[in-house]
């Protein structure tokens, strides 16, 4: 794996990452993973988790300054607190009566993965009231963008309402609010209006109640998303790609990339997620990306025909060059390329929204 190279960031935009559910991610690597069997790890890796600590993860890797806000509770939260420390992430941490979660993942070196995941600590009615006001104090800071993403399950003794609370708050002070969770939780956020939603095929599913069979049918959920409160909405397909739409779009987006074969998917989403936050807080590009920008697609992209790769994602938000070089070197730490073979219609398929052409 390539180290990553630092990218400049606008010094202007202030990130929160909040995580109402973080965890210590442990890895297990082996050959050969036997359920019901006794079974010989070759490999162990411990790494702060939650869908938050990832966003927070890959925006450093992009050059940004993110700050993670979340609980903490016991040796696993004072483990997670030292991990993000490490890689120069700030943290304002919430200390919590039960111990952060611990998630498991199994990854058998002959290519199945599995994943085993705690609930986490019951939170209680004081430790979620002081979340709320750290967050609604951090996004008081004086900064010409502020951009709250909000990303992950709700813990136990969390009301479902929580994630709309903090979009609310984040509103209230001139904060974009992006969100990505799933079930009740979701539904009541995006009644809260938050700035963009990026969910998977079920999360979409289960909120929009469409069943999404392809990039069209994505395509409509995503649209449900705006009728629901959404401002701008991104359906991910997994290797399909993403379908994207803002309110003041006729048409969706459908952005995709060369085929890939992931080491682990663990961590893929919530990048494409930072990336997409990223480029939403960048300074226009002045010259050919932004000619781009008013093209190329994503979920704030103007209502274009889905014909540009995932590499072009930020364009689409008009974002930068060092923006768009620090994704795509991102993607390319994560996943490792197909040495044989493509998905239909390969890395030069066309595919939109609306049904032109061939997709992969």
């Amino acid at each position: 794996m390539n180290k990553p190279v630092a990218l400049p960031s606008d010094p202007a935009t202030a990130f929160f990452c909040v995580s109402l559910n973080p965890a210590i991610d442990t890895r297990l690597i082996l050959k050969g993973f036997l359920p019901g069997r006794v079974n010989r790890v070759e490999e162990v890796y411990r790494t702060p988790g939650g869908k938050a600590a990832h966003v927070a993860m890959a925006l450093k890797g992009l050059g940004a300054t993110p700050t993670w806000i979340g609980f903490a509770g016991g040796a696993t939260g004072s483990e997670l607190l030292a991990g993000l420390h490490r890689l120069g992430i700030e943290t304002m941490p919430i200390s919590t009566g039960q111990p952060t979660r611990v998630n498991l993942e199994i990854l058998d070196t002959q290519g199945e993965v599995t994943e085993i995941l705690e609930p986490g600590g019951t939170i209680t009615q004081s430790e979620w009231s002081e979340i709320q006001q750290v967050c609604a104090n951090a996004v008081q800071v004086a900064a010409k963008k502020k951009v709250m993403v909000i990303s992950g399950s709700l813990p136990p003794g969390v009301p479902v309402e929580a994630y709309a609370a903090l979009v609310s708050s984040a509103r209230a002070a001139n904060c974009l609010a992006f969100i990505d969770s799933s079930g009740v939780a979701l539904s009541r956020a995006l009644a809260a209006g938050p700035d963009l939603i990026k969910i998977n095929r079920e999360e979409a599913e289960f909120v929009t109640q469409v069943a999404i069979l392809d990039p069209i049918t994505a395509a409509q959920a995503a649209r449900k998303l705006l009728d629901l409160g959404a401002n701008s909405a991104a359906v991910s397909l997994g290797e399909r790609g993403i379908v994207g739409i803002r309110k003041r779009d006729q048409q969706a987006i459908h952005a995709w990339s060369t085929p890939l074969h992931p080491k682990s998917t663990v961590g893929c989403g919530d990048s494409a997620f930072a990336g997409l936050a990223y480029a939403a807080a960048a300074k226009p590009c002045r010259s050919r990306g932004r000619a781009h920008g008013r093209r190329a697609g994503s979920v704030a992209a103007h209502g274009g025909r889905g014909r540009f790769r995932i590499e072009q994602c930020a364009e689409g938000l008009e974002t930068s060059p060092e923006a768009r070089c620090g994704y795509r070197q991102l993607r390319q730490q994560l996943l490792i390329p197909r040495t044989s073979g493509t998905a239909s219609g390969g890395a030069n398929a066309r595919w939109s929204s609306d049904g032109d052409g061939a997709g992969p």
